[in-house]
This record gives C-alpha cells, structure tokens and sequence, in this order.
C-alpha cells in the first residue's frame, strides 16, 4: 500500500536544487489496491483448481436413491469402491479381493469407527456388490453404508 508525499504547490523558487520544503506538504491519501486484487485473484485461482480435487478419486457412476443422507463425523469416512470391471478399491487403492479383509481390520484397528461407506458403480452387477458386502459382514465390519446420488422419489413429478 503505497502512502508518500504530495508537493503543496508552487513555491517561488524557480526549481533551484537546493530549495527548501514547502510547509504545505499534506500526506498523500490514496490507497494503491492493485496488490491486493492481484492476491485475491491468485486465491480465487487457487481455490478454483483445488476444489474438484477434494472428491473421491475412483471415478464411479453412483445410482441413484431418495434415502435420507447419513449423518457425517468428524473422521474421514473410509471407502471402498467397486468399480465397473470388478476392481475393488480401499480409498484409491486398488486391492485384491483376497487382501480386503485384512487390510481393512489392520485400518479399523487405528480408527474410532468401523464405518465403511461402500460405493459401486451403478451399472455393476448386483451379485459383485452382494458378494463384497457379505466379505465385510463376516469380517465383522456391521456398519455398512452404501453411497448413492441424491434422487427424486418416484412419483413427485420431479
């Protein structure tokens, strides 16, 4: 923010070097803004760039389902995905469906919950979303969540 000194007029010198300063000098008033359009243009930049990157990775078409959201914590929610090849993820990582279970119980063991929230895509076979379900059910993960898209509820006309 640039303040400086404004000259208070003309003074009869005539230009001379050595001239002394006017006692009318008056603190300059105005308030450069450019640096700080120029900060907030790079945060908007920032941001803009930075939020599509805060979704889940894997990408999946979820179905679609007029359920009510579950309520979120405060811990990050720990996800496995199935895509539509079969492939099943743990977050973004792709695991084999033999090492599932004890990479899963070895995870749970560090955290507060035993929350999974599972997503599959929607034009996966049912059967495959089945069979990974009941692999966790037996392992002794019970609190199961299946992520879907936000729909409207048939029959409201929407």
């Amino acid at each position: 923010m640039g303040a400086g000194v404004m000259n208070g007029g003309g003074g009869g010198d005539g230009g001379r070097r050595g001239r002394r300063r006017s006692r009318r000098t008056q603190p300059m008033s105005e308030i450069n803004i450019t640096p700080f359009v120029d900060v907030m243009l790079v945060l908007l930049i920032i941001f803009m760039v930075a939020a599509p990157l805060s979704v889940v990775g894997v990408p999946v078409e979820l179905p679609q389902s007029a359920a009510d959201p579950l309520s979120g914590d405060e811990e990050e929610p720990l996800t496995v995905t199935i895509t539509l090849e079969g492939a099943v993820m743990i977050q973004e990582t792709e695991t084999a469906q033999d090492e599932l279970v004890a990479r899963l119980t070895a995870i749970a063991a560090e955290r507060d919950s035993n929350k999974i929230f599972l997503r599959a895509d929607g034009r996966n076979n049912w059967n495959r979303v089945a069979e990974i379900m009941g692999l966790l059910n037996a392992a002794g993960f019970s609190d199961i969540g299946l992520v879907t898209d936000v729909a409207t509820p048939a029959g409201s006309g929407g």
